[in-house]
């Protein structure tokens, strides 16, 4: 476990010291805000601002999580990696070390937005409310550091990697509901919306952060908390059950991809071959 805890303090430190990275990844989300909060100012939603926050929370995490490629990618450009994978060390503790880091770091800025947050007006009725909110964006947080890990571990180059995190961080959050309501969107977004594993997790996050668990099921869907789908109604604790199911598979083929890919063909050059 030396491995596992010497890779998370090293990616911690840098998540410290990077303070031009971490204030605007506070400033953006906020930005956000500004802009869609009027989208979501409806009959059906009494705080819209509280609504669309618990949206910008779990898209800020989930793409926070991702950027455990960004960092897997550059420690093996500089060899630092790969001094760690010819030592005794397995494989699954670099994964599992590289997973925790990118997880504690995501959690750790949903957690400061959330604080900000408070200060806009958000506040909870229960105080257990945020011990709730905390575990989910901590599961959160390992859910898609999982797929960071697997893209991270697929890839040839740095170059190849920005243009795939693009690929999925845009349609992953903008197909989620978390800044556009689903039901704005043309039938057929709206369809491949239902694939996306970011809509239920934000979802059963939005109904947690904003204490709506005990709603109809017809009120859920109203909400765009729960989705019908052919007369069958996916509520938000079925989302938090998909959500996991994702994160198992995301974990699975995070740790396999990497335990078996060859990191001596990974290149900073634009040119080199994907």
């Amino acid at each position: 476990m030396r491995t596992v805890t010497a890779l998370w303090l090293r990616n911690i430190r840098g998540f410290v010291r990077d303070r031009v990275k971490l204030i605007t990844s506070l400033v953006i989300p906020f930005f956000f805000l500004y802009i869609f909060r009027s989208i979501f100012r409806t009959d059906q939603v009494e705080d819209p601002t509280a609504f669309l926050l618990a949206g910008i929370i779990v898209a800020t995490v989930f793409q926070t999580s991702l950027s455990i490629a960004t960092s897997t990618i550059d420690d093996t450009v500089s060899g630092y990696m790969k001094e760690i994978l010819v030592s005794p060390t397995s494989r699954f503790q670099v994964a599992l070390g590289q997973i925790l880091s990118a997880a504690t770091v995501a959690t750790t800025q949903g957690i400061l937005i959330l604080l900000i947050g408070f200060f806009t007006g958000l506040s909870f009725n229960h105080w257990y409310t945020f011990i709730y909110v905390l575990l989910i964006l901590m599961l959160v947080g390992l859910v898609f550091s999982g797929l960071g890990l697997f893209l991270a571990s697929m890839v040839k180059s740095s170059s190849t990697f920005q243009v795939v995190q693009q690929a999925v961080v845009l349609p992953f959050t903008f197909l989620s509901g978390a800044y556009i309501p689903l039901a704005f969107l043309p039938d057929v977004l709206r369809v491949i919306a239902y694939f996306n594993p970011m809509t239920y997790t934000t979802a059963i996050f939005r109904t947690i952060m904003l204490e709506k668990g005990g709603l109809t099921q017809a009120e859920w869907v109203e909400l765009g908390l729960a989705f019908e789908l052919n007369g069958f109604i996916i509520t938000p604790w079925m989302s938090g059950v998909i959500m996991l199911t994702f994160g198992a598979l995301f974990l699975s083929l995070s740790t396999n991809a990497f335990v078996q890919a060859d990191f001596n063909k990974i290149s900073r050059n634009p040119l080199a071959r994907k």
